[in-house]
């Protein structure tokens, strides 16, 4: 299946949004575990508590959203994955362990791919991301 246009079509900016219950929690595992730094927060926007982290410089955002008064469906699926490429083994080493400091739980990715290719982090909502080296790199 081909989506190819004449002229691609390039988003200035992604931003992946997820809800929590827990956005300072959420917050402060992303900054201190990821280094991402906070982009911007709202709050009762609409009915909604928010916050978007991110790296410096980058196009790529991440948002978390809280509802007033709404449940969070069940718990994410296992192959529901942010994956974050890292040049570096030592680099993803050093940023897993982090990360694990910071109160996100190692598993077993579901994928055994992913478990060749780097280290799957679960943070406190139970949604997963994975650090790993970019495809071309050596296992």
């Amino acid at each position: 299946m081909s989506l190819a246009s004449p002229q691609p079509i390039r988003p200035q900016q992604v931003r992946i949004a997820r809800p929590t219950h827990q956005l300072d929690r959420i917050a402060e595992q992303y900054q201190q575990g990821l280094g991402m730094i906070l982009l911007g927060a709202f709050q009762d926007h609409e009915g909604y508590d928010g916050i978007m982290l991110g790296y410096a410089d980058s196009d790529v955002h991440f948002e978390w959203t809280r509802e007033a008064g709404a449940a969070i469906a069940a718990r994410p699926h296992a192959e529901d994955l942010w994956v974050l490429y890292l040049d570096r083994r030592e680099d993803l080493d050093a940023l897993a362990e982090r990360a694990r400091g910071a109160g996100f739980r190692e598993v077993t990715a579901h994928n055994p791919y992913w478990q060749r290719h780097g280290r799957t982090l679960e943070d406190v909502d139970g949604h997963r991301l994975v650090l790993a080296m970019p495809p071309d790199s050596p296992v």
